[in-house]
């Protein structure tokens, strides 16, 4: 009578074996990884931290704090926005102007204002904003010549006498600027003074390179 064999691994067929090994290598990967008290090797804790990160980013929306915004890209926010914004300086309770202002202020209640995204959508569509008085003779005088330039995008004009909050814009740009009068000329958040200072740099041929640099056109052949 012919006896039953055992079966030993030296007896298992190629592909039996194959399974075995595998089976065998998962079992000691998932001790490995998984078993008591269920974390990972010290040398693959920051693989597990890395992956736990990524993961977040994933389902939870970026909250990047906000770099530091001069204040007077809130103000130009404010004074280029709706004509409505013009109350909001004038009748906020106890505001001062001369002291620097919340920019949630200037956001105008816009609440999930990216100032540094707004700063670079108000360079590139306002790249040069004249503060002016409608009645003043040298806001007149700035006006004229930057028309002369036809540049493209235009000056964003804001004419100050005709708003509610004219004293309180007043203030906060003599603040800001260190001019206090009409017109006050800026460019790309910077002021260059008013009607003297504008036809001075025209004069030497500076106020092109400085216009053109900011991303405008002339389109005039100006002298």
């Amino acid at each position: 009578m012919e006896k039953k064999r055992m079966t030993t691994p030296a007896s298992l067929t190629p592909i039996r074996r194959r399974r075995l090994i595998v089976a065998v290598l998962a079992l000691v990967a998932f001790i490995y990884f998984f078993g008591s008290p269920f974390q990972l090797p010290a040398a693959l804790n920051g693989v597990r931290d890395i992956s736990r990160a990524n993961i977040a980013q994933l389902v939870k929306p970026k909250s990047k704090p906000p770099g530091k915004v001069d204040e007077i890209f809130g103000l130009l926010n404010l004074v280029t926005g709706d004509s409505e914004h013009e109350h909001i300086l004038g009748h906020t309770e106890s505001f001062d102007p001369t002291k620097p202002v919340d920019m949630a202020l200037y956001a105008a209640g816009s609440d999930d204002l990216d100032w540094n995204k707004r700063v670079q959508e108000l360079n590139e569509r306002y790249p040069l904003v004249v503060f002016s008085k409608t009645y003043c003779p040298y806001s007149r005088r700035a006006k004229a010549l930057l028309a002369s330039y036809d540049l493209s995008p235009p000056p964003k004009i804001i004419e100050v006498d005709l708003r509610d909050d004219a004293t309180q814009v007043k203030h906060v740009l003599t603040r800001l600027t260190h001019h206090s009068t009409f017109p006050n000329v800026i460019i790309r958040g910077k002021s260059i003074g008013g009607s003297d200072h504008l036809h001075a740099l025209h004069g030497d041929k500076t106020l092109r390179r400085m216009l053109e640099s900011a991303g405008m056109t002339i389109r005039a052949d100006v002298p």
